[in-house]
């Protein structure tokens, strides 16, 4: 049981940053108008592009802090998942405030929040479930 756990906490890290690393590019290559990405997006919403860099370097950061076995991942990708959460309520606002957007940032943005959340439970059960074990192994 502890080697699946190692699996689910290295393959959870090799996400994070793969997620994380292409929120970085994707978000940055807006913001600077690089690969003429800016023009491909349409009608985007700043705030949301700034919403998804902040979390992308949250990815990472929460990626490095679960290679250390930190519990600090799960307040890393709590504060995340509040994000976009708060996000995700600015972009409502937005939209019945009648400004433009795409309808494919408001799916965008649900899908970013539910992983994120996942990556939040998947992050909590490895790591408590690991300290659980040293804590037994440890009285023993």
């Amino acid at each position: 049981m502890k080697n699946l756990k190692n699996y689910i906490r290295y393959f959870l890290i090799l996400v994070l940053l793969a997620f994380g690393g292409l929120s970085i590019f994707l978000t940055s290559s807006v913001i600077f108008d690089l690969f003429d990405i800016r023009s491909r997006e349409g009608n985007y919403v700043l705030f949301i592009v700034y919403t998804n860099l902040i979390c992308g370097l949250l990815y990472i950061a929460a990626a490095f802090a679960l290679w250390r076995s930190s519990r600090l991942a799960t307040v890393i990708l709590t504060t995340s998942t509040v994000l976009l959460i708060l996000g995700l309520g600015g972009l409502f606002l937005h939209i019945n405030s009648g400004g433009i957007y795409e309808k494919k940032t408001l799916g965008a943005m649900f899908f970013r929040t539910a992983i994120t959340a996942i990556f939040l439970i998947v992050s909590y059960f490895v790591l408590n479930n690991k300290s659980r074990n040293t804590n037994t192994q440890l009285s023993n």
